[in-house]
């Protein structure tokens, strides 16, 4: 792939109008290497500042030598950067997506405090290529073997690979033509890592015609078809979906005529939107959880509720979930609940925002005029003084005090597209 290519790759990626100031991961890398100098030439092109960022994951002693290259070589193209250093992890967990986790936190506290908006990340379609084999190995659906997405968001920031298109021998032939230098990892030659594993099964595949621009393009068709469900699935959940007291209300009839698929993306969604998980529940609750459904029984999933009520489906937060939570009322209630008064209230009072339960509910004579399930409510926030309900927002006691999902309930709709 010719310098010309790799330059309209990232162009296209950030399309006509790049923000105003543009952030870019490099590790020292020849992936990464490569990027940097592709987006110095872009930021160049359109007037958009650049900010390079490098994080040391204190697990190697090169680490901070590479760190090193990647400033100056930074300070060559006259491009500011910073080196950001990880030494959190305790030996526990799988060392790589602890790595990856803490990579992306680092990085997202560095963009805001930079005001970057956008991070410019360097996979390659080898990269893609591993990640597809790997989900093949985990039984992935569609979604997983659409493997990684061109843009994201995450921790309100942008997140774009430019280079998915790229492989990277066509990284090192560009670097190579443009005499920059770059230090390969070798850890990525360390087989106890299954991404290493992958990337020496791709040599063994190449045979057979499978290598990493096909699984790739694989990659990318599955991407289309994930589009295609995400809408569907969109546009289903505005017909037959409802928000009420934070819990997704389903229409039972319209559900059970909607193929699986649509059914368990609604189902999924739903239990991540209310449990504020990043990934799907495991494979084996949520079938349980959608089998128990299809024989009128309730069900659980990463701390959620769902059943049958009434000709609805309600899925909602499990109270076992949330029976310990308890915040002030200005705090965040189970990263989810905004709890706030309608008008001043004495802050010398020792108040707290806790899960209502079935001794909160006890205290809300008039609860059943909410319309609402007696098992949804218990889940739902209260203020309390002690062990007295001063007010039940969702349940008709205490009108003094108002609870609404941060965000709206929109979000739950939103997010169908957006994820």
């Amino acid at each position: 792939m010719t310098g010309k290519r790799l330059t309209q790759q990232v162009s296209d990626a950030f399309m006509a109008h790049p923000p105003a100031i543009v952030g870019v991961a490099v590790s020292g890398g020849g992936d990464s290497m490569a990027l940097l100098h592709l987006m110095h030439g872009l930021c160049t092109l359109h007037g958009t500042r650049l900010r390079a960022v490098t994080v040391n994951h204190g697990l190697r002693a090169d680490a901070a030598t590479e760190a090193d290259l990647v400033s100056r070589f930074c300070a060559k193209l006259g491009v500011p950067h910073d080196t950001l250093l990880w030494d959190a992890w305790d030996g526990t967990g799988n060392l790589q997506n602890e790595a990856r986790n803490a990579r992306y936190d680092l990085m997202a506290a560095w963009a805001r405090q930079h005001n970057v908006s956008t991070i410019a990340i360097g996979h390659t379609a080898d990269d893609q290529a591993e990640t597809v084999l790997m989900r093949l190995a985990r039984r992935a659906g569609v979604n997983g073997l659409a493997g990684m997405s061109a843009r994201w968001m995450r921790d309100g920031i942008t997140w774009v690979r430019p280079l998915l298109a790229a492989t990277r021998d066509d990284l090192r032939c560009y670097l190579q033509a443009q005499h920059i230098e770059w230090i390969d990892d070798p850890s990525n030659e360390d087989t106890r890592f299954q991404r290493v594993r992958a990337r020496k099964a791709l040599a063994t595949l190449a045979d057979l015609g499978i290598d990493a621009e096909g699984l790739s393009e694989v990659a990318a068709n599955m991407a289309l078809a994930r589009t295609a469900l995400d809408w569907q699935t969109f546009l289903t959940a505005r017909d037959i979906v409802e928000i009420d007291a934070g819990a997704v209300v389903l229409d039972e009839r319209k559900m059970r005529v909607l193929p699986d698929e649509i059914q368990r993306r609604l189902l999924v969604h739903a239990v991540n939107w209310i449990s504020g998980e990043t990934y799907p529940p495991r494979r084996a609750a949520l079938a349980n959880l959608m089998q128990a459904l299809r024989k009128g029984q309730a069900g659980t999933a990463d701390g959620v509720h769902a059943r049958r009520i009434g000709g609805k489906i309600w899925v909602f937060r499990e109270l076992n979930a949330v029976a310990d939570a308890q915040t002030k009322p200005d705090d965040l209630w189970d990263d989810r609940w905004r709890v706030y008064p309608t008008e001043p209230i004495d802050r010398t009072e020792k108040i707290t925002v806790r899960a209502l339960g079935p001794e909160g509910l006890e205290q809300c004579p008039d609860w059943r005029a909410s319309g609402r399930p007696h098992a949804v409510l218990l889940s739902t926030p209260a203020i309390w003084q002690g062990d007295k309900v001063i007010a039940a927002p969702l349940a008709g006691t205490g009108q003094k005090w108002h609870a609404q999902v941060d965000g709206g309930e929109e979000t739950f709709f939103a997010a169908l597209l957006t994820h």
